[in-house]
Parts: C-alpha cells; structure tokens; sequence
C-alpha cells in the first residue's frame, strides 16, 4: 500500500497562538479547581454595551440576516466604517475601499497577502503580536525582526527600520497602541516612519485596533494622517472588539487603496464570503450609537494600568515601562533570570512564566511569544479586584526573603 502523501509543509510550520495556548492552560486549571489568575488574554472583562446587543436581537428578527450579503461587507456598515476611518485615523476613504472581516486576524491576513509575494522581507518591529510573523510566512514572506527594548519605550527608530531595509524588503508592520507593549508613538516618530516608508516605496500594515484605547491625554495618530500621502500604499487594520469588548462577535476591517482592497476582497470571496449578517449590524450600532460606554471601559483600563505599573514597580528586579495605550504592560524581568526563586532558577522569560503559573498561580505570556526572551505581558483587562490579587501574588514570590543566590547568577 502507498503511504499517504504528506500534510501541508506550510501549515506544519505554523505555531499555535501563545496566548490563547497560556489562556486555555490557565482555563484548564481553573476547570480542575484551582485559583488561577490569568493575564494572558487581550479581551476586555467587559459585556457589550447594551444598545449593540439589542441591535444584534433586531438584526435576528429581520430575515435579510439569514441570507448572503456582498462578501466585502454591509453598505451600511462600509459606510460606518469609512466615517469612522475619517474621524479617527484622519482618512477620507470611499466605502468602497473598506472589507469587512471576520476579526481583526482576517484582515491581518488578507493584507500580507495583498502585498507579500514569495521572498519578500517584511519589517517587523519587535516585540510583535504573535500572529504577524506566521501570517507573514503563509504569505511566503520573511519576516524581519527589528527590536527595541524597554530603554526605547519598545518603539524602533528610523535608523533601525533602514538598517534593516533590504533590496527585498517591501512591507512594514506599524503598530500603534501596541500589542503586546501598550506603547504609543508619537505623532513626529510616526511622521519620521511614514515618510521613511513613502520614500522607498514600502507597504505599510497599520494594525490600530487599539487606537480608540489612549491615556494620559495621548492621542494615537494614524501614519495616514501623519503623512498624508503614504496612503496610497498602506493598508489599516481595525475591528469593534477591544473598543467595545465585542471579541467574541468577530467583526473587524481593512482599509486601503481600491486596487489592494480589490484582490483582497477577491480573496474573501473565495476564503469566507460575508461576516455574519447578525454581527455586521451589531458593528454598525456600535460604530454609529453613543460611545459613552465605550468611554467608560477606557477611563477603567486607565485606573488599572496606573493600578498594575504601580504595583509591579514594587517588584525588585523588574522594569516597568508605563504603557499609554491598549490594556497591556510589557515588564523587563531579566533582573528576576538567575536567581532561585522557591528552589528554581529560571533563566529564561519562558522558565520564569512556569515558575509564576506553577508557584503564585498566575498566568502570564512570557516575551518568547513576541520577540527576545527576557520579558512578559500582562494584561490588564480583567477584574479590578483579580488583578490586585495576581500582583500581590508576584510580590509575595519575587520578595527578597523568598530569593536565594544561584551559581548562574
């Protein structure tokens, strides 16, 4: 008998997510009853508003919703979209050049393979979101790690960005607010990146899923409207689910320009034709309604970031960065590698992150899923109470009486 002919060398390669790995492991505890406190999810402990969900329970009344509607999405919700994009990222767009996805994962995508042909090289500012470099490699590109650490605010430059920049290089990953770190550039370093870009010729992917989630009065400018003319080869990434807590209805979006959107939306047809009819109208009720609760989820995501950088700064041996967007603070922990901690040394964020499940039981990511070793995310989208506990916990574990001297060290 012939053996059977292999599985895909392609998909083989791909890793699972890390931070829905680390989520289900610390759901697994839970479920054999242990009292896991879990950092490791990016979604808001939030329900949806209210409003969303009783457009949702109209959409289901209304028959339209059970049949196929244009793949790109609902005109209405284009349309929602498209004056969102002007109102937020500065970008006067047709609806006709915005795709409706499932989730912002689905754009992400669609947009590398858009612009990505076999053997391209795609700048990848590091720490990334776990998903770019394997939806990179699905589009037969490179992915091209560029890292800043926590002494640049985990924000790369100009000079790294044409250091790394290659005859092959024809994408850049721009993320601001940034998953995993919160961090936020400034409008001139956006500036100073997006004209870098238009100088070359250089796609640009610009995830702003977090765009509406700032604090401290910062404002996450868009690289479309930092430079203007560096439209014409980006494509925007967004979706209603951290703004909204709306994860688990996976609406999201890609913007750009109309031969681009074109392809993509070719692709879509082809891969999963409409989003939910049910979910799209639940978008546009969000995108349209009143976002007084919105408001009111960001104003307690800031009360638990000063909450969770105050008291993990309490921790001996760990840097802080303050975060100015999303819901994640992105700790240095190579103080904490070398020495023993309850009769184990870790030498590595990814040691470090079992030893913290295994002894304080508290789960966190460590920095492996997103770049070097030698850091972990935390997210701060969970209850107040459980992530006062969960910090306490980590100070209990990296207290000094608790360290001991290692020979790694």
């Amino acid at each position: 008998m012939t053996e059977r002919a292999p599985l895909s060398r392609k998909l083989s390669a791909i890793a699972e997510s890390a931070t829905l790995k680390v989520d289900a492991k610390a759901k697994a505890l839970k479920a054999e009853g242990k009292n896991v406190i879990s950092y490791a999810a990016g979604e808001p402990d939030f329900a949806t508003p209210q409003f969303i969900v009783d457009a949702a329970a109209e959409a289901l009344a209304d028959p339209a919703s059970y049949r196929y509607t244009p793949a790109p999405g609902l005109p209405a919700l284009r349309e929602a979209i498209a004056a969102k994009t002007l109102r937020d990222s500065g970008l006067e767009v047709s609806p006709s050049q915005v795709i409706v996805t499932n989730g912002g994962k689905q754009s992400v995508y669609q947009a590398f393979q858009a612009v990505v042909n076999p053997g391209d090289e795609v700048l990848l500012p590091a720490p990334y979101w776990t998903t770019y470099p394997e939806a990179i490699r699905l589009a037969d590109g490179t992915p091209v790690e560029v890292f800043a650490g926590a002494d640049q605010e985990y924000k790369v430059t100009v000079e790294q960005l044409e250091a790394a920049r290659t005859p092959r290089t024809t994408a850049l990953v721009f993320v601001s607010p940034s998953n995993p770190t919160g961090s936020v550039y400034t409008a001139e370093e956006t500036k100073a990146i997006g004209e870098w870009a238009l100088e070359h010729g250089i796609w640009i992917i610009s995830d702003e899923i977090y765009q509406n989630l700032t604090y401290e009065g910062v404002k996450a400018t868009s690289i479309v409207e930092a430079v203007p003319e560096v439209a014409g080869q980006t494509i925007l990434v967004n979706g209603v689910a951290k703004t909204y807590a709306m994860t688990g209805w996976r609406v999201g979006w890609m913007v750009g320009p109309a031969d681009a959107i074109k392809i993509a939306g070719n692709l879509q047809s082809h891969l999963t034709s409409n989003v939910n009819n049910v979910a799209q109208k639940a978008a546009i009720a969000a995108l349209n309604g009143p976002q007084d609760e919105a408001e009111q989820m960001r104003q307690a995501f800031d009360r638990r970031r000063q909450l969770i950088v105050s008291e993990l700064s309490k921790i001996d041996g760990l840097v802080v960065p303050n975060p100015l967007g999303a819901f994640y603070v992105y700790p240095d922990v190579q103080g904490l590698l070398g020495r023993t901690w309850g009769g184990v040394t870790p030498t590595t964020s990814l040691e470090l992150a079992d030893l913290i499940l295994d002894q304080a039981e508290v789960a966190v990511v460590p920095g492996e899923a997103f770049g070097p070793s030698g850091y972990i995310r935390m997210s701060y989208a969970l209850g107040d109470d459980q992530l006062l506990e969960g910090v306490q916990r980590l100070q209990r574990l990296f207290s000094s009486s608790s360290s001991s001297s290692s020979s790694s060290s």
